[in-house]
């Protein structure tokens, strides 16, 4: 038999494996509902952090907001605290926008031109741009995250912002809308993205004019959303691409994978590791508050809490996700042995 190339394997071992997939369901709605209604009243006293800031709009937020959301695979839901409380989604929205591209452009020209590994550095590095030889890095941080916007189908601006509205509504289950008081703020002190914008396009890794593309970015940080509508975004890739409220199919299963194992690596920032290492679960977090997890074939988990730590990670948000990966028996990495050995 010829030898195949890496990329080939990749292509044969998928389509040969198709029907090999991880999957599960959550316990039962008495078991979910006694451990959401304990993490949010476990760590809802919680006082650490601080709300962001440097956004100006987002500074009026109350710390004592706090919400959880589960939804499972079969459309099942619960929510405890504030998870009807609209909040920008921010760089929440990375995954979901880099899904969209990946399905759009393919899994490898995505690799290729967005890169899929953690920065090590803050999710606005600059240094980190310069310092990794294809620029971008991942589509997790606001480098790799305006790279990915400026690739989001469309001829212009407008049809670019439609697209990527559209996209993570289908995700939501709802038509989504801009909050534009944040909208302006965030445009008038996102000097620091426009520069990275440049400096991408200086290195021809921007595929659109780069103001453009980071003004569709910044309206793309800018949608309302709730902790609920984000555990239904989560719920979505969780169950392979199928939105498991209204039945549609947002996106490919094969993209869902790619995206789950990006926000892993690096949905936390220069915190990942820490988080994978003790939650076990692909999740992403933006600075209004928000966290989104997702429990691979058995559901999405969604918190909100503005006071964030010093890497802009929800701290309460972070707290609550642990509990619940643990109560719930949602950590990929957990497992129990077999057969017990017998004692000598």
């Amino acid at each position: 038999m010829a030898k195949l190339t890496m990329h080939e394997r990749v292509h044969y071992d998928e389509a040969s494996a198709q029907q090999m997939v991880s999957t599960g369901d959550l316990p039962g709605v008495d078991q979910v509902r006694d451990a959401a209604v304990e993490a949010h009243e476990r760590y809802r006293p919680v006082t650490d952090g601080e709300v962001a800031d440097y956004i100006p709009a987002l500074a009026h937020a109350s710390p004592d907001l706090f919400g959880i959301s589960l939804v499972g695979v079969r459309g099942r839901s619960l929510d405890v605290g504030d998870t009807d409380t609209a909040f920008s989604i921010q760089s929440v929205s990375k995954p979901f926008v880099f899904a969209l591209v990946v399905e759009s452009i393919g899994y490898e020209a995505a690799r290729q031109q967005l890169g899929v590994n953690g920065t090590g550095f803050p999710f606005d590095s600059v240094m980190a741009v310069e310092l990794n030889e294809e620029r971008t890095m991942n589509p997790m941080v606001n480098a790799g995250a305006i790279a990915t916007t400026s690739l989001i189908p469309g001829d212009t601006a407008e049809a670019k912002w439609e697209r990527v509205r559209d996209g993570l509504s289908r995700f939501a289950g709802r038509e989504l809308s801009i909050d534009h008081d944040v909208y302006a703020s965030e445009a008038a002190s996102n000097l620091r993205n426009r520069g990275i914008a440049h400096l991408l396009e200086s290195y021809g890794r921007v595929s659109f004019d780069p103001d453009e593309a980071t003004d569709v970015y910044t309206r793309q940080c800018s949608l309302d959303i709730t902790a609920h509508d984000l555990a239904v975004m989560a719920a979505t890739l969780a169950d392979g691409g199928v939105n498991p409220v209204t039945g549609v199919r947002v996106i490919v299963p094969g993209v869902c994978r790619r995206v789950l194992a990006v926000m892993a690596t690096a949905g936390l920032y220069e915190l990942s590791g820490d988080w994978l290492y003790e939650i076990g679960l692909p999740g992403k977090s933006g600075v209004s508050g928000g966290i989104v997890t997702v429990a691979p074939g058995k559901g999405g988990l969604a918190t909100y809490s503005p006071p964030l730590d010093v890497a802009g990670n929800s701290v309460r948000g972070q707290l609550a996700t642990k509990y619940l990966s643990e109560r719930l028996g949602l950590n990929l990495f957990a497992s129990e042995a077999l057969f017990e050995p017998t004692p000598h």
